[in-house]
């Protein structure tokens, strides 16, 4: 079978993963399922991941990708008590970039079907529930600051500071993206190419912003930072702007920090799923029915905007990271894996 294989650590993916084509095909375990992949999704943090940044101690070669969703081709015995071959699941494992993984049948979740909608919702949409759960205190007529609301994670932020009654204002990096936004019910778009965010906060909430969802960094963290309202949040649930640096960091200006969250009784919470692992199912059995009930958009991209068209196929992985990092998507990257006739079990 093919995978995707990192061969050496650095957050360049292109320089340190490798597209393996004969590889054999894993076999399950008792309590395992194998799942063949049918679509995959791409994360920012896929490059921190192949860098290495996540655990010094794993060295070359490993496997990569985050997620996945297909159908059970095969399943160890205890497994059987509660899958069928066929069936389909989501799961969050390491090692999706590939025709076929296996995983533990505790850590998969059950599917209606095979659609890459659900992929959405396994890290992104976990993310933002989880995090605004637990951190964002959200109530009626808050104000929500997304930044890079039209993402893969700021899509569910958005959605979710809506549904409880918040006024949600979502940065993004083109009309498209704010007519993407407004469709799912931001009330103020801001797009930082032809506006500047600073003046626009500064004019329009005068008294600051409650909450925070912040996912770029850089100087995007700055001027969040600075337009947090008295008791004001900030979740810090990435810094996407540092991935492709050596370090991963993008330098911010940290040295008044104290001072300014003093003056403003403000906090700054960090939020990173694996920590969150003990609520995750029913995170996501909650953005499920939200989905099954209409009640939550999971906009897909596929790439068919990008210059050589739909991510199809392990070998588009690499385009599809190239098209996170332009800046180009509008909702989750999700890669199809179509079931080539070679790849058989």
């Amino acid at each position: 079978m093919k995978k995707l294989v990192v061969t050496k650590l650095s957050q360049n993916f292109r320089e340190a993963v490798t597209l393996q084509q004969d590889s054999p095909v894993p076999l399950p375990g008792d309590g395992d399922l194998l799942v063949r992949n049918r679509f995959v999704g791409i994360n920012a943090s896929d490059i921190n991941y192949s860098a290495g940044r996540y655990d010094a101690s794993v060295k070359p070669p490993f496997d990569i990708g985050f997620e996945g969703v297909g159908d059970v081709v095969a399943l160890g015995l205890s497994a059987s008590a509660d899958y069928t071959v066929g069936q389909a699941v989501a799961y969050v494992k390491a090692g999706s970039f590939a025709e076929y993984t296996v995983v533990p049948a505790r850590q998969a979740v059950p599917l209606p079907s095979v659609k890459p909608e659900f992929l959405t919702l396994m890290v992104s949409g976990a993310t933002a529930y989880l995090s605004l759960k637990e951190l964002g205190d959200l109530s009626e007529g808050k104000k929500v600051l997304v930044t890079a609301a039209a993402g893969g994670t700021g899509q569910f932020a958005v959605q979710l500071a809506k549904k409880a009654k918040c006024h949600v204002i979502g940065t993004c990096s083109s009309d498209e993206k704010g007519g993407f936004l407004k469709s799912i019910g931001c009330d103020r778009t801001i797009n930082y190419k032809t506006e500047n965010v600073e003046s626009v906060l500064r004019k329009d909430y005068p008294e600051g912003v409650d909450v925070v969802y912040e996912s770029v960094g850089g100087k995007m963290f700055d001027l969040a930072l600075n337009a947090l309202a008295i008791k004001g949040r900030l979740i810090i649930i990435g810094f996407i702007t540092g991935y492709q640096n050596p370090t991963g960091l993008q330098p911010i200006k940290a040295e008044l920090l104290p001072a300014k969250l003093l003056k403003k009784s403000a906090s700054i919470r960090g939020f990173f799923l694996n920590h969150y692992l003990s609520d995750y199912k029913m995170a996501l059995q909650h953005l499920l029915k939200m989905y099954e009930r209409g009640d939550l958009v999971c906009e897909v991209d596929f790439g068919d905007m990008s210059p050589e068209g739909k991510f199809t196929g392990l070998e588009s992985v690499f385009r599809a990271v190239d098209y996170m990092y332009m800046g180009k998507n509008i909702g989750k990257i999700v890669v199809e894996l179509p079931h080539s006739v070679n790849s058989k079990l």
